[in-house]
């Protein structure tokens, strides 16, 4: 299709499928579902030039529910699958869908890998803090001392914090939300679509059966204004339900909640997602040691970079213009070759 023909007007159900949703009632999945779902018609990109694709787990059940292109590939392998895609089709939307035990333990190493790339995808991890699938095991990002059937005296590991570890692999774009604000969860697609490069957003995500209310402390309504604090550009970190609350910096580089009436709102870190150095994107992402205190929510980083599919369309123009056609028997026979009898 060509990328200058009109798009026909979409809406909601034309990228809802005829599949019965197998997630269990009450599941936040059902809510970033539905948000995908509606913002997607507003992106004016053609359901053929979309795919989402997926690892194992929950979360990733999604490829079967959207009417467009999917693959439901194999565990973890998800990001790798992806940068194929994209690599070979640069001119497709690629969402990827993962879990914190999907993307963070067996798939780690390909998400990292994707991330410092700067390949074109859209990657949304669903975080629960637990393995929903197989019914219950502590995962990454649970918290020490978490009692589940494969930890029954209580998780030693050390937690991952997704968005440090975006961080930390040099990802382009890197933002927070959460299944309780449809509003917000809308904002950081939309923003993480429109990057060009690697898109990273953590969604905390309430599992009801395994590990209902992990988030509970800061996403209920009566809870947010104390314990979210929204990243807005340009803008003094304030919160709290009369702006009492703000973030500085500490002469260490860390972020610190304070009070604004004790030290001034000069004193306030002003959020600019645009620096280029992760350094203070990371302070940030470390503010909330556990979703139980302020943690911040929205965009951390957001740069610009040349993505890996790009440059490697670049290498390979320069090649042919300046060396012509490859000779692939050529190239294997090249340099050492042994004759096997």
């Amino acid at each position: 299709m060509s990328s200058n023909a009109a798009v026909p007007k979409l809406t909601r159900k034309d990228f809802v499928t005829n599949q019965d949703v197998r997630w269990c009632p009450g599941c936040g999945d059902y809510s970033i579902l539905a948000q995908v779902q509606k913002l997607l018609p507003e992106l004016g990109v053609p359901r053929e030039r979309i795919v989402f694709i997926s690892g194992i787990g929950c979360s990733s059940r999604f490829p079967y529910y959207m009417n467009t292109y999917g693959i439901h590939s194999i565990h973890g392998r998800a990001p790798a699958v992806a940068t194929g895609v994209a690599l070979a089709r640069p001119d497709l939307d690629v969402w990827v869908i993962t879990g914190d035990g999907d993307g963070l333990s067996i798939g780690g190493n390909h998400l990292i890998h994707a991330l410092r790339r700067n390949v074109n995808l859209t990657i949304l991890l669903f975080n629960n803090q637990i393995y929903g699938l197989t019914k219950g095991q502590y995962s990454p990002t649970s918290e020490v001392g978490k009692v589940t059937k494969s930890s029954p005296f209580g998780s030693l590991d050390q937690p991952f914090n997704p968005i440090s570890v975006a961080i930390g692999a040099e990802a382009t774009f890197v933002a927070r939300t959460h299944d309780m604000d449809r509003k917000h969860m809308q904002q950081v697609f939309r923003r993480a679509h429109e990057h060009r490069g690697a898109a990273f957003v953590e969604i905390y995500q309430n599992c009801n059966v395994f590990n209902d209310g992990a988030f509970e402390h800061i996403t209920s309504r009566d809870k947010r204004a104390e314990m979210l604090v929204d990243l807005r550009h340009g803008e003094p970190l304030r919160f709290g339900a009369d702006q009492e609350l703000g973030v500085r910096l500490n002469p260490y580089g860390e972020a610190e909640v304070v009070r604004v009436d004790e030290v001034g709102e000069d004193a306030l870190f002003v959020h600019d997602e645009t620096r280029h150095d992760p350094t203070v994107a990371f302070a940030l992402s470390r503010l909330a040691e556990t979703p139980t205190s302020p943690t911040p929510v929205g965009v951390f980083r957001a740069v610009e970079r040349p993505t890996y599919e790009a440059e490697v369309q670049s290498q390979l123009g320069h090649a042919q213009a300046t060396r012509g056609p490859g000779d692939l028997r050529a190239l294997i026979e090249s340099g050492s070759v042994w004759d096997v009898a």
